[in-house]
């Protein structure tokens, strides 16, 4: 069965084996510019600047606290700082799925967006979350086995002293590339398993498996466009963080907006689906509260 995609996508066929897997377009760099620019798009119409603030600033006040307390975390901003996007593609799953309403002309908001977790998918997304979790943590513990390596367990008095250690010295200048390369093998594996995941999962209620085999799928038939696509996110975080991570506001929403569009580029839209609705639940007048907190009293009275 093939299908015929225009412009810069090729017709891809899929094998009598497969007949039921995801048809994967190819596509080019300029599909990653369009799906920034509908991704921008979907952030103007439902802006989330106030949530995902209130996500950074715990983050970085506990980072703070840790720092006045005694404890140095310098060695572990920068690793910090660049895991979390290990952790972007499933933080973002309620901004798929305002990108999904938005797409269905259904109601978009913050609020509804919280609908994802009635998903019947919502358990394969914590299965793969939690995977990527696990991948971030032993990023984290890899880049305080590397700084020890280099540095032994004197940790540096300031930030002026931590950045003349790792900028100025040999010891540093290696720190940097082993590091760096260590985080890109990291970010690699993230991105193989993850660029459509969850997309997928909240879209076809593909289980986690389905979903990551499939990623890995994109990724080896585009591999150019994949890798300037975790070029693009990586760039995008980085200057997110200036000044004082208050771009992360902006660049979060964004990059998550324009996944749910990568994903629906590179995927082709499975014309056999149906919306899941999720089981609305009875509401319960005010004027049985809080009896209703135990229904057995009142299956006795009946």
């Amino acid at each position: 069965m093939a299908s015929s995609i225009q412009g810069n996508v090729t017709s891809v066929t899929q094998s009598e084996g497969a007949a039921s897997a995801p048809i994967i377009r190819t596509i080019g760099l300029s599909d990653l510019h369009q799906a920034l620019r509908l991704g921008w798009e979907d952030f103007k119409a439902i802006p989330t600047h106030a949530i995902i603030l209130c996500l950074i600033y715990p983050v970085l006040g506990l980072v703070l606290a840790r720092t006045v307390h005694g404890y140095s975390v310098l060695p572990l901003l920068f690793p910090l700082a660049a895991g979390f996007a290990l952790l972007g593609p499933f933080a973002a799953i309620g901004l798929y799925e305002m990108s999904r309403r938005r797409e269905n002309g259904e109601e978009a908001s913050a609020w509804t967006a919280m609908e994802v977790f009635r998903s019947p998918s919502f358990g394969a997304m914590l299965g793969v979350g939690t995977l990527l979790f696990a991948l971030f943590v032993t990023w984290i513990a890899t880049a305080q086995a590397v700084y020890t390596a280099v540095f032994g367990y004197e940790t540096a008095a300031n930030m002026p002293d931590f950045a003349e250690r790792v900028l100025t010295t040999q010891q540093g200048w290696w720190l940097i590339m082993v590091g760096c390369s260590i985080g890109f093998l990291f970010a690699l594996v993230a991105l193989c398993i993850s660029v459509v995941a969850f997309p997928m999962m909240l879209d076809r209620q593909a289980t986690a498996g389905e979903a990551m085999v499939t990623s890995m799928r994109v990724v080896a038939q585009n591999p150019v466009p994949m890798l300037a696509w975790g070029l693009i996110v990586a760039v995008l975080l980085v200057a997110g963080t200036i000044p004082f991570f208050l771009g992360l506001a902006v660049v979060i929403p964004l990059l998550g907006h324009a996944t749910w569009h990568l994903y629906r580029a590179v995927i082709v839209k499975d014309p056999n689906a149906r919306p899941v609705i999720p089981e609305s639940r009875a509401r319960k007048p005010a004027a049985d509260f809080p009896a209703n907190l135990f229904p057995w009293r009142r299956s006795d009275r009946g």
